[in-house]
């Protein structure tokens, strides 16, 4: 139980909300028929990766 809450807790924190709120954002806008589809992929997909990237490289990256 206390590894679940440490995880939720771990899930507020502002880089996590800002990247949420840009994927919702710009789906929401695809789905309008705002914004193309592929720019939202290309776009989701570029914020996806660096927030992935900076997680991996904060945990230590490859300790090889």
């Amino acid at each position: 139980m206390k590894k679940l809450l440490e995880s939720i807790a771990s899930l507020l924190k502002v880089k996590t909300i800002v990247t949420l709120s840009v994927i919702f954002v710009f789906v929401v806008l695809s789905l309008r028929g705002d914004v193309p589809p592929e720019k939202v992929m290309l776009i989701v997909g570029t914020v996806i990766a660096f927030y992935f990237g900076t997680v991996y490289e904060k945990n230590g990256g490859d300790k090889k």
